[in-house]
């Protein structure tokens, strides 16, 4: 019987499965304890449960105050309308629904004070979401 001297080509195919083995069992069990379980979809509650009635306050959409530098003088616009003051505007924003929230829009040119006095009249009035979003 000839015994075939063990050559370096042999030992290249070889590789160690117990620490392979042990890797994959790790990282299995890691992908398991870090997944998220979300119910079946049958499950999730529908949000188009039941008949929606008119008017309702998710349907109200939020109002927009633009707070812009005309000249020397800070305007505040409420839809149409158009307020020198902070004063008139606080009062015009108390009559409002405060459900769907309210959105500042503020151009380059207008001042942070007049912005952060809008804002403050906001929370005064009532208004749970404000906004600041700035015009293009």
């Amino acid at each position: 019987m000839r015994v075939r001297p063990k050559s370096d080509r042999d030992d290249v195919g070889d590789l160690p499965l117990t620490p392979m083995i042990d890797v994959v069992f790790l990282l299995l069990i890691y992908f398991m304890v870090t997944a998220t379980i979300t119910p079946p979809e049958s499950r999730v509650a529908s949000t188009l449960q039941g008949e929606r009635g008119a008017g309702q306050a998710r349907d109200l959409k939020p109002q927009i105050v633009t707070v812009d530098l005309t000249g020397e003088t800070v305007t505040y616009r409420l839809g149409s309308r158009v307020f020198a003051d902070r004063d008139s505007l606080a009062s015009a924003l108390e009559q409002l629904p405060k459900e769907g929230g309210l959105f500042v829009r503020v151009t380059d040119l207008a001042p942070w004070s007049a912005v952060a006095g809008v804002m403050q009249d906001a929370l005064d009035a009532g208004f749970v979401k404000r906004t600041y979003v700035p015009a293009d």
